[in-house]
């Protein structure tokens, strides 16, 4: 009995020290990924990779924005760090899915956006105003874009960048008829306790009935005192 006692709790300090690994893989999405061929990315830093093999992570994430870093395959080289938006797909897979935009015959293919396994939401990357523009026309979809400026200032300004779309005719319109967001989850309202009323008796017009039940209840008492009295004598 000690021993199945002891195997259990074995056991179970196994699933607690294993436990925040998988979480910390979950929370960053880190990914390896191997390309065939070389392919197109936008963000602060290198734009064309060649074939090869790389690593992708999660390295901030708030509400409506992530920043996105793709790395060497041994981690020690940060090649470029991307905005991403986060975008519905209508059907999770259990595997990584990278999508990419239509290019002419012989340039390397534009990174649209990354799925990650068993998620609803992805990343949907966003390029500099010019690039998206060219983007936009080449393969007659809208792509989100930030300034010029932006697209190569430092990593900080990209969680403040103003995001928006380019259509194919080059017009600029809002981010939500490119992604779907997920939706804004707001605090649980506090619920104020329900107002309690006391109840109360009712009031008479005034003390005289009262007095009168009370007279009686003497003068019934004083005869029946004089009545036990009398027999007792």
């Amino acid at each position: 009995m000690l021993k199945r006692i002891g195997t259990a709790l074995c056991l179970i300090v196994l699933c607690v020290l294993a436990a925040p690994k998988a979480r910390a893989n979950d929370f960053d999405h880190k990914t390896t990924l191997t390309f065939s061929a070389p392919f197109e990315v936008p963000g602060v830093g290198q734009h064309m990779f060649p074939a090869g093999t790389y690593v992708f992570k999660l390295v901030d994430v708030s509400s409506n924005r992530h920043i996105v870093q793709i790395l060497s395959s041994d981690e020690t080289h940060v090649y470029t760090t991307i905005l991403a938006i986060p975008n519905l797909r209508l059907k999770t897979t259990g595997k990584t899915l990278m999508t990419f935009r239509e290019q002419p015959a012989g340039e390397p293919e534009a990174l649209r956006a990354w799925f990650y396994p068993g998620h609803e939401w992805g990343e949907h990357f966003v390029y500099g105003k010019s690039r998206a523009t060219e983007l936009a026309k080449e393969s007659n979809e809208a792509v989100l874009a930030v300034p010029d400026e932006s697209a190569t200032a430092p990593v900080e300004s990209l969680s403040t960048a103003s995001v928006t779309a380019i259509t194919p005719s080059g017009e600029t319109v809002d981010t939500a008829q490119v992604v779907e967001a997920p939706p804004v989850v707001a605090p649980a309202a506090a619920i104020a306790p329900a107002p309690v009323e006391m109840a109360s008796l009712p009031k008479t017009a005034s003390y005289l009935p009262l007095i009168g039940l009370l007279g009686l209840l003497m003068l019934g008492g004083g005869l029946g005192l004089t009545g036990i009295l009398k027999r007792s004598a």
